[in-house]
């Protein structure tokens, strides 16, 4: 069995999601669902294999968007390709705006002792996937701006996005994995300008930050 086979990943049940408010495309009601999602009773730990084929769960997943304004107001975001290697295959090759990763037991059994249950687990999967991911050299201030759901896509029917903005004072964000290529920042608007290459979750984003400039 594959290491992404055996690994337990955090899921929601896709109803408690649509109970809640379905939604595609980009909501920044984040107030409503992540508190709500995290606290609802029905999270659990499924293998990934399974997981990546069954849309009557959601896979939790935090998206990290690195952004930088420029003295001249330019405004840049971190962006990427996916390399070969990328854990989703769905994804290989596209481009991205977001660093993340699922949520798993190991995140839950950092915290075992921790009083702030399932928010706590989410905050170390979110603060593990990063350290794994990329080097970051520069304060930052960081936001929950909202969620992304896709069910047009086959990866979408499968996950729920968090997505989290980190303000830099410095563009000094660099790869961690082999996987994360041909990384630089580029300003918001020429990403805009290009958004077939990149994967569904980051032209969301990126859309949803134009509309908010």
């Amino acid at each position: 069995m594959s290491t992404v086979a055996e690994e337990q990943v955090l899921v929601v049940p896709t109803p408690v999601f649509h109970e809640i408010g379905h939604f595609e495309g980009f909501s920044d009601e984040v107030d409503r669902y992540l508190p709500q999602l995290l606290d609802c009773g029905q999270l659990s730990y499924r293998p990934r294999g399974e997981m990546e084929q069954d849309p009557s769960f959601k896979q939790l997943i935090p998206y990290a968007v690195f952004r930088y304004v420029e003295a001249d107001g330019t405004v840049t975001l971190f962006q990427y390709q996916r390399g070969g290697g990328v854990g989703e295959a769905r994804l290989r090759a596209k481009r991205s705006v977001g660093v993340g990763g699922h949520i798993s037991t190991l995140d839950a059994d950092a915290v075992a002792n921790s009083p702030g249950g399932s928010a706590d687990v989410y905050r170390q999967g979110l603060q593990r996937e990063l350290a794994e991911e990329v080097i970051v050299e520069s304060p930052s201030r960081e936001s929950c701006i909202g969620l992304i759901n896709d069910d047009l896509t086959d990866v979408g029917k499968v996950h729920l996005g968090v997505v989290h903005v980190f303000d830099l004072e410095q563009p000094a964000v660099s790869p961690r994995e082999d996987d994360i290529q041909n990384a630089s920042f580029q300003p918001l608007a020429k990403i805009a300008a290009e958004l077939d290459g990149f994967e569904s979750w980051s032209q969301i984003v990126v859309r949803a930050l134009v509309d908010r400039s």
